[in-house]
C-alpha cells in the first residue's frame, strides 16, 4: 500500500489518496463527503505514509494482528491455554488513565465541572495542532469507524478515530462495534464524534487527552492508549 499526494488547483490545499496494490484491505468503503474532509484535513496536518480505512472484519483483525506479531508488538501466546490470545506490553512510561493530562476545553471553566481540568479550546487546539503537525510521518494513519452502543439504537453514538497506532486499531475492534456498521448507522449524518490519536513520541510531558464538546472532537497525543477512553 502507498500513498499519492496531488494538489487540488485552486484552493492550496493536499489531497492524499491511498492507492491499493492487489490488496483488498485498507480501502475507502464510505462516500461521506463531510467525513472525507475531514480524514483529508487532517491527513494534511499530521502527514502519514499511508491511509487505512478498517472495515471491522474478523479477516481484516487477524491480518492486523499477524502484521503485530512480525513487528514484535505482539507475542502469540499458547494456543490450547489461550486460544487467540496475545500479548502486549506498553511503555513503562504509558498508563490509561492520566488525570492531570486531561483536559475539558468547553467554552468556560464553569462547564467544564469542579472535578475536570480545563483549558480554552482555541489556545488548546493550536498546542496540539504543532504536535500533531508531522507526527505521522512514515507511518499509517488509521481511519476507524466504530458505534458505542448497540448498533440500530438512536441512543447509540458513532465516532471515527483516526490514529497511527495498529494497536489502538485493533483494540477499537474489541472494546467497540466497529466498521461498516458505523458508516450505516451514520447515513448521511454529520452528527458524529471527531477523533485524533498519535503516539508521538510517548513523552509524559507532551501527553493530552483533550476533548472539545462545542465541535464533538477529541484529541489525544503522546500515548500510545488511543482507543476506548480517549476515543469516546
Amino acid at each position: 500500500m502507498r500513498v499519492r499526494r496531488r494538489a487540488n488547483p485552486g484552493d492550496g490545499k493536499t489531497e492524499i489518496q491511498t492507492i491499493m496494490a492487489n490488496e483488498t484491505l485498507g480501502k475507502k468503503t464510505t462516500q461521506h463527503k463531510a467525513l472525507e474532509n475531514w480524514v483529508n484535513e487532517m491527513a494534511a496536518l499530521c502527514q502519514p505514509r499511508d491511509l487505512f480505512w478498517c472495515d471491522g472484519s474478523d479477516r481484516e483483525y487477524q491480518t492486523l494482528c499477524q502484521e503485530m506479531v512480525k513487528s514484535g508488538t505482539f507475542i502469540k501466546l499458547n494456543e490450547k491455554k489461550r486460544p487467540g490470545s496475545y500479548l502486549a506490553r506498553s511503555h513503562p512510561s504509558d498508563v490509561a488513565r492520566v488525570e492531570d493530562r486531561t483536559y475539558i476545553c468547553s467554552k468556560t471553566k464553569e462547564e467544564a465541572g469542579p472535578t475536570n481540568n480545563w483549558t480554552e479550546p482555541a489556545e488548546m487546539k493550536q498546542k496540539l495542532r504543532a504536535m500533531f503537525a508531522g507526527s505521522m510521518a512514515g507511518r499509517t494513519m488509521y481511519v476507524i469507524p466504530f458505534v458505542m452502543g448497540p448498533v440500530g439504537s438512536p441512543l447509540a453514538k458513532v465516532g471515527v478515530q483516526l490514529t497511527d497506532s495498529l494497536y489502538v486499531a485493533i483494540s477499537m475492534g474489541i472494546v467497540t462495534r466497529m466498521g461498516d456498521v458505523a458508516w450505516k448507522q451514520l447515513g448521511d449524518s454529520d452528527e458524529f464524534t471527531r477523533c485524533l490519536h498519535s503516539i508521538g513520541d510517548v513523552n509524559p510531558d507532551r501527553r493530552y487527552i483533550c476533548h472539545f464538546p462545542l465541535d464533538n472532537t477529541i484529541w489525544s497525543f503522546g500515548s500510545g492508549y488511543g482507543g476506548k477512553g480517549p476515543a469516546v
